[in-house]
């Protein structure tokens, strides 16, 4: 028998990011965590991710899966295996039992009350090698939990579709659509990812969307994020955002600090509001993500994506640098954090 290479360890890793970003959304409020056990072989004999609460984490699916071979063999792991007792059992005791080798994972466990799996996992005479494709796993799957572990609050990601003048509205107002059918089916998964769709009620009142995540054949995912409508305005009970395809919470502020709060329960939140309510996040320092869809149109006009953000002069900009831009259809998407 021959140890695994490291080309089988970083695919076994990228394997994992795959089954957690298979599961992202679906197991709040852990962490949506991918896993993979290779043989003492290095072949893949096992794979998953964490099932919805209360079922078992990654390396309980992924094990189980693999049965007497994962013994002498090597699992990989996303996030450190936990070390506590929640509703199921810590991970780190189904690795020893199943008497794996070696324990490589990519981003150590922030979360007091369930670090310590490696030092656990070492003691019981188990080879652990963390920070494999770290930054990968935390840009990607992890990137909102590991966010709200730091923070202590949900992480904002600010959605808009907008001409490449910036403009997310032709000057009557209409805009549907600026981007492809591509762009939106991309956003679609990810609203199927998120725990809730922030919007103002000014966009319910003149565009009565139903912030919905739907399939690409029209019908509704499985499953749907929490609709929030935040504002002073009455909507109207006709309004599609209130009708069953998903649970819908009205706020009534104007203060972005306060809806965070009402959120605060809530780890990966999408901001689909107009102009108005992304400047205010904007203003409050409570977006953590920017997700530009921009297609290839000019539009020119008074509508563009985001009202006053506070910035008297260019020595004042806000900062942000791109962290990803990618080809969707005839579009582009870029994908932006704080500078």
């Amino acid at each position: 028998m021959t140890a695994p290479t490291s080309a089988e360890v970083d695919a076994a890793m990228r394997l994992a990011i795959d089954q957690a970003q298979r599961v992202k959304g679906s197991t709040y409020p852990n962490p949506p965590v991918g896993a993979v056990i290779l043989s003492a072989e290095g072949e893949v004999v096992g794979a998953g991710g964490t099932a919805p609460t209360g079922g078992p984490h990654a390396e309980v699916v992924a094990l189980r899966e693999a049965g007497e071979r994962a013994a002498g063999g090597t699992a990989v792991v996303t996030l450190e295996p936990c070390n506590h007792h929640g509703r199921t059992p810590p991970c780190v005791d189904a690795l020893i039992e199943a008497r794996v080798a070696t324990v490589v994972y990519a981003v150590a466990d922030p979360n007091p009350m369930a670090a310590g799996g490696a030092d656990r996992l070492r003691g019981a005479g188990i080879d652990v090698v963390g920070g494999v494709c770290a930054e990968e796993v935390a840009a990607g799957p992890l990137r909102e939990w590991l966010h709200k572990q730091r923070a202590g609050r949900p992480h904002v990601t600010w959605k808009f579709a907008t001409s490449v003048d910036g403009r997310s509205a032709a000057a009557d107002g209409s805009s549907q659509w600026i981007t492809s059918d591509a762009a939106r089916a991309d956003l679609h998964v990810r609203r199927a990812a998120c725990d809730a769709i922030v919007v103002g009620t000014g966009t319910v009142d003149i565009d009565d969307p139903t912030l919905t995540a739907r399939l690409p054949g029209g019908g509704l995912a499985e499953r749907q994020p929490l609709r929030v409508v935040v504002g002073m305005r009455e909507i109207s009970p006709e309004a599609n955002v209130l009708n069953e395809d998903s649970h819908t919470m009205v706020i009534r502020t104007h203060d972005p600090h306060e809806v965070i709060q009402a959120l605060s329960d809530r780890t990966d939140v999408l901001l689909e509001g107009g102009p108005t309510l992304a400047g205010a996040f904007l203003r409050a320092g409570v977006i953590d993500r920017i997700l530009a869809y921009v297609g290839p149109i000019l539009l020119g006009g008074p509508v563009t994506a985001v009202d006053d953000v506070g910035v008297p002069s260019i020595a004042r900009a806000l900062r942000w640098r791109y962290d990803g831009v990618d080809r969707i259809g005839p579009d582009l998407l870029l994908s932006l954090v704080p500078g």
